[in-house]
Order: structure tokens, then C-alpha cells, then sequence
């Protein structure tokens, strides 16, 4: 199996890489860097968008653009580049983390102390701006996914070393009935992501590594990196069969800082991944 560098470069905190299928594009942010990238493996181009605060996620949406997950809350960034807020929610001390569009087009979003303390929030926000908290007391919580058939969501908190499945309704947008599908055993559990047939990918932070778990909870891959602190992954290219890894630096030196950490990895051919959704605003 080959890991490939599709981005070479230094972020402190890479994650949420999203693949635009309408772009053929790689959508990912480095978290502390306040930066949003868009990568065209056709032109082998790394596109870089700052902005004004620390960044956890940014997703296409329908309408052209994208949605942000800031430390402050959640923005829309139109084609033209201009930036309102959909929710405003600011707490000392917590930022945006990860985030996910359901199938019916909300967005979920997380988010978490910068001291590692319970205290952050998983929220379903929806295109009009209303947002529920979902989970509370979230300390790390960066994977959410949904199945094939859209009737479970997957999330970790990585300070679990979980991965939780809930049920879903999508007309409702109701994620009940939360259990644990697998206790992780090797780093902590991060970005994650669900294949084609249902079983999940998940990033492992401290790790060095990512993990396929079926269904029922087994591991039936796992795929050693280059790297210490791989943070997200997600399927990508014309044939959503490539599998893109970002990374992190953040708090390594030394011998533990290799010279990939911080770059965004890719494993061809390695699964079969499906479309993500957009959000619908």
C-alpha cells in the first residue's frame, strides 16, 4: 500500500479535509494557521485563504463558497470572498473544531477548550442559522460521519478513545440512543470518515496511524504513517478511492517532529469512498 505527499508543507494544526467533488478539490484548514486550503491534485496547486480567527473546519456549500467553523462561531464565505456569521456563539477560552454536513445538508459542529478541559459543545446548525447542542462537555470531539443508508452518525471525542454511533433521523435531524461501536487501543481517535460499505476510517492522534473498523467494530485495516499526529481523513479523487490524511506539528520537537508533520497525505486506491453532502445555505 503507498502513501503519497499530495501537500508538502509545515501546518501546526491540519484537519477537515473535505473533498469538493463539483471542483475536483481537497478542502482542509490548518486550525492554529487561521488558514483555509483548497488543493487540485490535477495542478498540483495549494491555494491558501487566511482568515481572521482560529479556523476548525470549512465545508462547500450549494450555493457556491463555504461554511466556516470559527472560534467565535459559524460563517458563510461567498464566492466573492465576503464573510457573515450564521451563528455567534463566543466562549472564552473555546474555539471551533471539527465539522461535518449531514445528509440532509446541516451542518454539525464541534467545538473545544484550547486548555483540553471539558466544556465544548457538538451543535446541529442548520442553513436558516437555528442551532441545537446536541452533545455537551465535549472535550475533543472532531469525527462525526454518517452511514451509507443515513441512518446512523458516527463521533468520537478523541479524550473517550471511543467511537460512538447514534441513531438518525434525517427529517428531524434527532441523533439518539448514543453506544460505543469500538474502544480504541493505539493514540486517540480523531477526524474520521464512513466508506462506501458502512465501515469507518478513523485518524489516530499519537498514533501514527489510521484505522478501518467495520460495521460491528472490527479493525480490518490499518495503515502505519510517516507521520505522529495524523488528525482527519477523507476520500477523495475522480473516483473517491484515494484516501487524504491531513497532519499536525503542533507540540512536537525533536526526534518526534518528522519532516512530513503538517503536510496532507494521501493513500491511493485504498477503499472506496462516497460524495460528501453540501451545505444546504
Amino acid at each position: 500500500m503507498s502513501i503519497e505527499v499530495a501537500v508538502r508543507t509545515g501546518a501546526e494544526l491540519g484537519g477537515a479535509p473535505t473533498w469538493d467533488h463539483g471542483s475536483g478539490t481537497l478542502v482542509w484548514v490548518d486550525v492554529l494557521g487561521s488558514r483555509v486550503h483548497r488543493y487540485s491534485p490535477h495542478r498540483d496547486e495549494d491555494a491558501v485563504l487566511d482568515v481572521p480567527q482560529h479556523v476548525g473546519a470549512a465545508k462547500p456549500r450549494t450555493r457556491g463558497g463555504l461554511v466556516l467553523n470559527l472560534r467565535d462561531g459559524v460563517a458563510l464565505v461567498d464566492r466573492d470572498g465576503a464573510k457573515t456569521w450564521l451563528v455567534y456563539w463566543a466562549r472564552d477560552g473555546v474555539r471551533g473544531n471539527g465539522a461535518a454536513v449531514d445528509p440532509a445538508g446541516r451542518l454539525w459542529a464541534g467545538t473545544t477548550r484550547y486548555d483540553e478541559d471539558p466544556g465544548g459543545w457538538l451543535a446541529r446548525v442548520d442553513p436558516t442559522g437555528d442551532a441545537k447542542v446536541v452533545l455537551g462537555d465535549v472535550t475533543g470531539g472532531n469525527g462525526v460521519d454518517w452511514s451509507p443508508d443515513g441512518t446512523l452518525m458516527y463521533y468520537a471525542d478523541s479524550a473517550t478513545r471511543r467511537i460512538d454511533v447514534l441513531d438518525y433521523d434525517r427529517d428531524t435531524g434527532e441523533a439518539t440512543n448514543r453506544r460505543t461501536v469500538a474502544e480504541v487501543d493505539r493514540g486517540l481517535p480523531d477526524g474520521l470518515c464512513v466508506d462506501a460499505s458502512g465501515a469507518v476510517w478513523v485518524a489516530l492522534w499519537g498514533g501514527a496511524a489510521v484505522r478501518r473498523y467495520a460495521p460491528d467494530g472490527r479493525v480490518d485495516t490499518e495503515v502505519e504513517l510517516p507521520v505522529g499526529q495524523p488528525s482527519a481523513c477523507a476520500f477523495g479523487g475522480q473516483d473517491f478511492t484515494d484516501l487524504y490524511v491531513t497532519t499536525a506539528r503542533v507540540g512536537l520537537s525533536g526526534d518526534a517532529l518528522s519532516e512530513l508533520a503538517g503536510s496532507v497525505l494521501v493513500l491511493p486506491g485504498v477503499g472506496e469512498g462516497r460524495p460528501s453532502t453540501a451545505f444546504a445555505g
